[in-house]
This record gives C-alpha cells, structure tokens and sequence, in this order.
C-alpha cells in the first residue's frame, strides 16, 4: 500500500486523498480543476452561469414566436453573406438575408402570415452562405431538429421545418427522475432499427409496443439507445453523425421518440443517450464539416482536425462556440426528448492526442498526464459532467474508456473528470480470449477474478460480458463462441442435448453471472445477447448486398417453445430479479475467500450472499467446504443447474439448507458444506 498523503490537500485535488500515488501529478491535476473553475467563472459572467449557457438551442437554430415570426440564427463567421430559403419562398436565395453580429452569428427573421408561421410544418430548408472568394454554398442548419434521407433520390439529407400543429404531451414527466434512478444500474444496450425479425428498419413506435415490455419483463431498470443522433450512412451504427440535434428519422418522428421514453419512463426505466461528441461525420453536404467553408470551424484544421482510423472530423473543444454547441446538444436531449444521461462514445480518442491509435495502456500513470492527454477535450468533459449533475444529480454520464485513466469517475470538486460510470471494457475482451485460445481445463481462474476485480477504488465500473461490439460481424458472440458448430442443429428440445450445446448452456450462464456479481457496480448486456442470440449483427451494406438479414434480432427463436434459447432468457431474467432483491451491484466490492485452481472453483461474498462457482468440466463436488464470514442458516436463491434454466436440476433444493459450523476456513470465521455439481454456479442467503 501507499504511504499515506499527509500534506495539505489543496482546492480540487481531493483525489489525492483516495490514491496518494497521484501525488506526482498534483500540479496536472490542480491545473485541471483551475482551467474548468475558470470556464465556469466566465459562464457565470458572460451568461448567467453554465446551465444557462447550455440553453443554446432556445437562441440557435429555428424558433416559432408568439406572433407566428420564425427567427433564424446561426453561427458561421467565416461567411460574408448568408440567407434562409426554401420550399416556403420557392427556394429564393436572396429573399430572406440574415444580419451578422460580430461573434459571427447570422441571424434573420421571417415574417409570419397573419400570425401563421410562413415556413410550413415539414418543408425542405437550407442556409445559403457566400464565403469571402466569392463562392456560394448551401447548408444544412447546424441546429436543425429534423433531417430526412430519401435513397431513392440521393443519400444526402435534407433539412426540415419540424412545428407540429400539436405538441406531445408528457403522460408520466411528474415521475421524477430522482425517483427512478437505479441504485444498481441494469442496462440493456438497444439499436431502435435491429428491434424488428423482419428484414427491415424499425420504428419507436415498434420498440415501444415490441421490445419495451421485454426488456422491463426480464428485470433491466436501465436502456441506453444506440444510434439516435441522426448520422449518414445506417452501417456506421450511429457513429458518423451528420446533424447532432435530430433524432433519426429512419425509426419515425421525434414525438414517436418522445413516446417510446415516456412508456419507458412510466415502466420506472431509466433511459440514456448514447451520444458521440468525440468526433463527426466528415460530410459536407449535410454534416458540419466545411460548414461555413473553412475546416477550422467546428473542427481542429489541418490533420489535427482528422481521425485517420474512423476518417472523421475532430472538435475543437477550446472554442468558445464549440462548447456552447456540444454542452446544449447535451441539455436538448435532457430538456426535449426528457432522456435520463448518456453513455459518451470514444472518451479514449477525446482524452488523448494519440486517441488511443497504436498505444497500448499499460498502467503506468505517466500515461494520463502530460503531453499525452489533450487539456480542451478533459476541459470538456469536466464542464459537461458539471453542467448535467448541477441541472440534476440524478443524471447519469458513463463514459466509454479502455484507458484506466485516473479520476473519472470522482467527482469534479475533488478534482476528478465527474463521469458516474466507466465501462470495463478489458472483461468482455478477457472471455473472449478465453474461449477463443484457452481450454476449460486451463482456464486460471485467478487471471479471471483479477480482471473481474481490477477497477480503481471509489470509481464506479459497469461491468459486461459483450455489448454491440462483440456483436459486429468480425467478432462473434459469447454464445456463437460457445455453440456455432451446432447452433443451428441442436438447439431444438426435441433434439439430443449435445456436449457442445450443454457446454455452452452452462458456461454463458456461468460467465454473465460472475461477471454480473464481482465485476462492477453496474452490469450491462446488448439487446439479444440475454439469450444467446444465434447470429452476429451486420448492418446493409456494398459489401453484403445491402442486406438486413443479420440486422435484425431474431425474437422469434426466442418464442418458439420448442427451442432451447428460452432457457438462457429465464436465468439473465433470474439474475437480474435476483440482484433487485439482495442489490450487490450497489454494495461494496466482493471479498473473495476461494479461487482453486485444480478443482475449478471461486468463492466469494458480497451483499451478505455468498457466491460458489464450479467450472470444473467434469468434477462435481459433495460437501465441499466453503468459507462464510456471518454464521447462520443459508439457502439457495440462485441454481443455475435449475431445468427452467437448461440445467439438470441435480440439486434438490428442499434438502439444501445449509448451517454454518463456527470453524475458520479460508480466511473467514464459519464455513458451510455444500454439494456443487460441475459447470454449476449458486448463490446462498442468510434465511435466519
């Protein structure tokens, strides 16, 4: 252990307090803490303080008047002229000119028609800029709320008028969102357009009346939608973003969006954004990039301003502007479409000039500071973490990082970065590699447990097994792993149960469950993954002939009684049940008392549950002796041997009570006797 820090702990930087091993780095940190203090200070005085300043959508972009006048305005100072047209004016370029102030933002009013908008609900608009060469160029509104794509015609979209002559109206937004907030965060990861068997985009609409009900069904308190900021091309899985304030037309309109999280919001979920601001979509037509005709806009100029593996533009997080865009996109999507946080894609390429590219973490914590880290991008994500947790503290920000980067998940007074959640994005990658190069047998179990527990004190993690990515063609899933060779003969129940698919029953079950219970304070899982979905996930593309057969989720597997997918459907439902009854995911970190390599087995407590785990291929165990802290009588509250769950039931739980003798074993004071058969996992409570 370190020595303790006794110095005085200046001003935000009481991370120190929690790893004396920062002490080296007190100065990068203080220096952090001062540059977003000074942000803060100039927000408060230029505009009334940072939630304020994140209200840019109510000044930007297009808003109806009380008079019917619709007022335009936008930020492009590289342009000398500029005029809003459309299918209102017959698209006339020169009717309707715009005024610039001296920031550089244009702005135009266009009269109403007796109190009636003159732009119609659902036309085609644009802004038409003359650049100082004399050029013209015609633009998506970088602030537009509706975009629409017809392939027919053209793949780039075009920008719409969206005023509703009727507003949704919020059914359940007196459900606050404090009263929601899961104290143990179970999320289901969801695509809107994958949610359909059919061969084709689907809608909210669907989601809502479809995969809603499931996901509440199996016990998930938590989704976070992929995709929905609009973006160009479907394939890219949401991550070329074209237009940041339009929700994805592909799936319906964004009062069909606004229903399907006020259905989610009155099922008691909580509903997060996955929202991409480490970089956009180069595009120019109808993306940011060249918006006012110079590269340096919104973006970084030059090859600083591009991602060479994802061929995307780069923000500029130390503008002025570029703050105010970004942290309003993110209140918009708080404010309008009533979303509970967000997961942050790509935090590793924000937080570092090399983005991640051909560097390997090691840990070593020289990595995190210095000329490695990029100061505006943390400056930035500090700011959007203290924003959103000072508009409410129910809000949840979890951030996708590979790093370990130190602090960010503390909060920002302490000198942390203010993310709630990481992502462990090494564990999913572990049992890949497992299945992928190591037999059963010689498996190290304490490799396992070490990465299951890895995660940085007082830093929240959420912990999975495989989220979209292992989905993607490329990758397989866990149960394509476990079961391809025989995934399309022998799951039938009228068909013999194989090795193989017993095999891979037992081990998905055993893997979501140790991860689930010692590997974090959050758990995730992608939409189709509960059961073991039987394909990978391949959007329409050149490459596949623009096929949707692998970019769907086939719930109708899962619905045939006569399968076996059903079986790993129940257990993820039980053990997401199971952990709202005994919530180990928002205690303390397990204390492991077990990890025995040659007979195969982990023990471990948390929660006042104690946790066995046999992995052994072959060898089942009687009486084996099992350690336990608090004396008692225990039983079983989790078997995943049950039938109902693929197993072989060869527990017979009305004869499993099991009292703790006070004798110390394996480093606690009790110990109980117990029978574990193998590829079998239990949880036992204290019932006295």
């Amino acid at each position: 252990m370190p020595q303790a820090y006794d110095d005085e702990i200046p001003e935000g930087a009481g991370i120190l307090k929690l790893d004396p091993w920062l002490k080296p780095f007190k100065q990068d940190i203080i220096e952090r803490h001062q540059t977003a203090s000074d942000w803060l200070s100039r927000f408060q005085k230029d505009e009334g303080g940072i939630t304020e300043f994140s209200k840019g959508y109510e000044k930007y972009g297009l808003h109806v008047q009380q008079n019917g006048d619709i007022l335009y305005r936008e930020w492009a100072p590289n342009a000398v002229e500029a005029s809003l047209f459309g299918d209102f004016n017959g698209w006339d370029r020169f009717q309707y000119k715009m005024s610039r102030d001296d920031f550089g933002v244009w702005s135009v009013t266009i009269p109403s028609n007796d109190g009636v908008p003159a732009i119609p609900h659902d036309t085609k608009i644009k802004i038409a800029m003359t650049l100082p060469s004399g050029a013209h160029v015609d633009r998506i509104p970088a602030w537009i709320t509706r975009v629409t794509q017809d392939l027919s015609i053209s793949p780039v979209y075009d920008a719409v008028f969206w005023n509703p002559p009727e507003k949704y109206q919020w059914k359940y937004d007196h459900f606050t969102r404090s009263e929601r907030y899961p104290k143990s965060a179970k999320i289901y990861e969801a695509h809107v357009g994958i949610s359909t068997s059919e061969q084709r985009v689907g809608s909210y609409t669907e989601f809502t009346r479809d995969t809603l009900p499931r996901i509440h069904k199996l016990g998930y308190n938590v989704i976070q939608l992929m995709a929905i900021m609009e973006h160009a091309y479907y394939a890219s899985f949401g991550y070329q973003v074209t237009s940041f304030f339009a929700s994805s037309s592909r799936y319906g309109t964004p009062e069909e969006l606004m229903a399907l999280i006020d259905e989610a919001h009155r099922l008691g979920m909580t509903v997060l954004l996955d929202v991409v601001h480490s970089h956009a979509c180069k595009n120019i037509l109808d993306g940011l990039n060249m918006f006012d005709g110079t590269d340096y806009q919104y973006f970084h100029g030059g090859l600083k301003g591009y991602h060479e593996l994802w061929d995307s533009r780069l923000f500029d997080y130390g503008k002025y502007e570029v703050l105010r865009f970004l942290l309003s996109n993110l209140r918009f999507y708080i404010d309008i479409y009533h979303f509970d946080g967000f997961r942050f894609d790509g935090v590793t390429s924000m937080l570092y000039v090399h983005h991640g590219i051909g560097t390997g973490f090691a840990g070593g914590y020289h990595e995190y500071f210095g000329d490695h880290v990029d100061p505006e991008a943390i400056n930035y994500l500090i700011l959007a973490n203290e924003m959103l947790h000072q508009l409410d503290p129910s809000i949840i920000t979890i951030a996708e990082d590979v790093s370990g980067m130190p602090g960010l998940c503390i909060p920002v007074a302490m000198g942390g970065i203010g993310f709630d959640y990481r992502l462990a994005m090494a564990i999913p990658d572990m049992w890949i590699k497992l299945l992928k190069e190591v037999k059963d047998d010689d498996w190290d179990l304490g490799k396992i447990v070490y990465e299951l527990t890895n995660r940085r004190y007082k830093e929240k993690t959420v912990a999975y097994t495989e989220s979209h990515d292992q989905a993607l063609v490329g990758d397989k899933t866990l149960a394509f792993w476990l079961m391809d060779k025989e995934m399309y003969t022998n799951m039938s129940k009228l068909s013999e149960l194989t090795p193989v698919i017993d095999r891979g029953l037992a081990l998905h079950k055993l893997i979501r469950l140790l991860t689930h219970t010692l590997g974090g304070e959050g758990y995730l899982n992608f939409e189709g993954n509960e059961f073991g979905h039987p394909e990978w996930l391949d959007f329409p593309r050149e490459g596949n002939g623009n096929s949707f057969w692998y970019a769907r989720r086939q719930w109708n597997v899962l619905d045939d009684p006569l399968l076996r997918y059903e079986f790993l459907n129940e257990f993820d439902s039980a053990m997401q049940h199971t952990e709202d009854r005994y919530g180990w995911l928002h205690s303390e970190p397990a204390y492991v008392s077990l990890k025995h390599e040659g007979d195969k087995i982990v023990v471990f407590e948390r929660a006042g549950l104690l946790f066995i785990f046999n992995f052994h291929p072959t060898n089942s165990y009687a009486d084996y002796r099992v350690g336990i802290q608090v004396a008692g009588k225990y039983e079983i509250v989790l078997d995943s041997d049950e039938a109902v769950f693929g197993g072989h039931s060869r527990i017979d739980h009305a004869k499993s009570i099991f009292f703790s003798t006070p004798f110390p074993w394996n480093g606690r004071d009790n110990f109980l006797q117990v029978y574990i058969p193998s590829r079998v996992a239990l949880i036992l409570a204290k019932t006295d």
